[in-house]
């Protein structure tokens, strides 16, 4: 937890502590759906953490992976000790930006498709990501909304040979967060 907050603390710094325009979320959406023949699996983190500078398009994720839950509690330990090693890597993070920014007008109300562009980092491995959304400016804040998939080889993330057909190559990740003004 401590090296999320300090992930956080310097995205505050670096987006400027008294820039106008940050937003931010403490229990944002960030879920996953793997679907083979054999067996559907669904981990959903509502605890994610995340800030849009409004200013910049600067958009930053910090996921603790134990917050993943899923409906049966055997895959919950297999994701966490198996697959995510959530004891020696415990974050998931997002850096980047949102490409088309001067689309966005964040004093009128709507819903703006957006691109982002940045810097995906699961299981230790970084890797260059764009994904497409919708931001939805309204008077009490903004959302996001975004689905993307993922190849698990990309991030080195390992299936026994032995459950290879309970678990899909690629993965469907789904993004939901509100945010607020920062205050």
């Amino acid at each position: 937890m401590k090296k999320v907050i300090c992930l956080l603390a310097f995205s505050l710094i670096s987006f400027g502590i008294m820039a106008q325009g940050i937003y931010i979320t403490r229990t944002g959406q960030v879920s996953f759906y793997s679907e083979t023949p054999i067996e559907n699996i669904e981990g959903i983190n509502n605890e994610v953490t995340s800030m849009i500078n409004a200013d910049t398009g600067e958009i930053v994720f910090a996921i603790l992976v134990k917050g993943f839950h899923f409906e049966k509690a055997l895959m919950e330990e297999h994701f966490n000790e198996n697959y995510m090693e959530s004891g020696k890597i415990p974050k998931s993070t997002f850096q980047g930006k949102i490409k088309d920014l001067a689309k966005v007008d964040f004093k009128k109300e709507g819903n703006y498709p957006v691109s982002v562009e940045g810097d995906l980092t699961i299981h230790g491995v970084k890797k260059a990501v764009t994904a497409m959304g919708t931001l939805t400016v309204k008077k009490e804040g903004i959302s996001v909304l975004s689905s993307f998939d993922i190849q698990l080889e990309d991030f080195e993330i390992e299936i026994p040979s032995l459950v290879a057909d309970k678990i899909a190559k690629e993965i469907s990740i789904k993004v939901n967060c509100a945010y607020k003004p920062k205050s």
